[in-house]
């Protein structure tokens, strides 16, 4: 029995990581109690009101007595066999005693781009039990490549506001009939419901082709992920939850930052996506010491800036994430386990499966010698940054006072190797006196000016001699 339960919950993990559809959950059905503001369906005594300049389908499935209606300007009714109005009688009708004005709730606010107003099915529209296997934020929307259900005999109106031009999908299925043709969609946009159903800039197209490539396809959302991680905080209370580990990670194309681990893929053309999400499937995640992780794989495009700046281009990777629901000290630390036995199995494998390197990442709760490495880490470039910072400031500073005149700087004259070594090979010619005398370098004064000169700079009662070292002096006197 426990084999078959075990056998059950892989196939199931297999099933949800397989599925491309995708159901839109809100209606504008007249039964439904949440599309009235007093939160119940209009009554027999009750009145019931539609704004006229609101643009509405709304989807009735009985027959309904009312006291009066006020009807839309632009709309229309879908009525389900033996559906319909009447007028009240007067009788009794209970649980409706005191008549009121019922108004419909306004639907205009139903965005494509919210990732709470959708949900994973199986291709028969079932509703997909929560396993393990989950969806980044901008994937929780369909994806370029994705079947879209809107759920039989209900009626709806949705915003496809869009930074793109064209959404692509797969196909469309509309109060029970597939559209996975380009002809049979623009034959349904012809139609008196479309414009009813769907409103704003964008233009749904459906191409009936699904991805072509065995290595997975990127999301396509990517454009449009600020509107989704604006309609997913909206619903939150306009902010991330706080993470419980130091340095949380951040996915592509997730809003919040994580606990646990991400592995990063470059791939080469051998790579087979879906067999591998399969292969870690049964063989790591349905492990049951990991029961309490989830993962995300899936394509995605890694931007490359040139100087960490300026965009240049993308690059298409296998993104793994992978939480689970440990807290405090535990937080993330049965998700980076299994992200080591991942790295493990492609440090063995990686070649076969085609897959080229991998770079894995954690933060955990007790991650306390990443998180003292961190700290290291950022001493270190904040003492980098402050000593550049200050070098150029006392640079900028010795400049500004050059230019202003305020400072000199002294002008230094090294000796080059070639100036001595010219002085060495070219000396001055041999002097026929044998040296230089410093004295008596220049031509001698005539006698009467000397003479003068010599009795104007001594004192008269002191004698002024000099030696000329040619001569001898007791030659002299001789």
């Amino acid at each position: 029995m426990k084999r078959l339960f075990f056998l059950l919950g892989v196939l199931q993990l297999l099933a949800a990581a397989a599925a491309v559809y995708k159901q839109w959950i809100p209606n504008t059905n007249f039964e439904t109690a949440s599309n009235w503001e007093k939160g119940r369906v209009p009554c027999a005594s009750d009145v019931v009101r539609f704004e006229k300049n609101k643009v509405v389908s709304v989807f009735v499935g009985s027959p309904h007595a009312l006291t009066d209606m006020y009807l839309p300007l632009n709309g229309e009714f879908v009525l389900a066999s033996g559906a319909g109005f009447a007028a009240f009688d007067g009788s009794w009708d209970p649980g409706c005693d005191s008549g009121a004005t019922v108004r419909f709730a306004d639907a205009e606010h139903h965005a494509w781009f919210d990732p709470t107003l959708w949900q994973t099915v199986s291709p028969n529209g079932e509703l997909e039990p929560g396993g393990r296997i989950f969806s980044v934020d901008e994937e929780r929307v369909p994806c370029r490549y994705d079947d879209v259900i809107f759920q039989p005999e209900t009626s709806f109106r949705v915003n496809v506001d869009s930074s793109q031009q064209v959404i692509h999908l797969r196909s469309i299925s509309l109060m029970g009939q597939e559209l996975s043709s380009p002809g049979a969609w623009a034959g349904y946009l012809k139609g008196p419901s479309a414009p009813l159903q769907f409103h704003g800039n964008g233009t749904l197209q459906v191409t009936g082709t699904g991805c072509p490539d065995k290595s997975g396809c990127a999301c396509g959302n990517a454009p449009d992920g600020h509107r989704i991680c604006a309609a997913l905080l909206g619903a939150s209370g306009r902010q991330c939850p706080a993470p419980a580990c130091q340095s949380p990670l951040q996915p592509l194309g997730h809003c919040c930052r994580v606990c646990g681990a991400t592995i990063n893929l470059d791939f080469t053309p051998d790579f087979d996506l879906q067999k591998y999400r399969d292969r870690l499937v049964q063989g790591l995640l349905s492990q049951p010491k990991y029961t309490s992780v989830r993962m995300a794989i899936s394509k995605v495009h890694k931007a490359q800036t040139f100087l960490g700046v300026i965009p240049r281009s993308s690059t298409p990777l296998i993104q793994i994430v992978l939480i689970d629901d440990g807290a405090g000290a535990q937080t993330g630390s049965t998700a980076e386990q299994l992200a080591a036995d991942v790295m493990e199995d492609i440090a063995q494998h990686g070649e076969t499966l085609g897959i080229s390197s991998g770079k894995m990442e954690a933060a955990t709760g007790s991650a306390f010698s990443r998180q003292a490495g961190n700290h290291a880490l950022n001493r270190i470039i904040a003492g980098t940054v402050s000593g550049l910072l200050f070098s150029l400031l006392l640079l900028g500073g010795i400049l500004f006072l050059y230019r202003k005149g305020k400072l000199r700087l002294p002008t230094l004259r090294l000796p080059r190797p070639w100036d001595r070594a010219e002085e060495m090979a070219s000396p001055d010619p041999a002097s026929d006196k044998g040296f230089d005398n410093p004295t008596f370098g220049v031509e001698p004064p005539s006698t009467d000016c000397g003479e003068e000169t010599l009795q104007e700079m001594a004192p008269k009662d002191h004698q002024v001699f000099y030696l000329n070292p040619l001569y001898d002096a007791s030659e002299t006197e001789t």
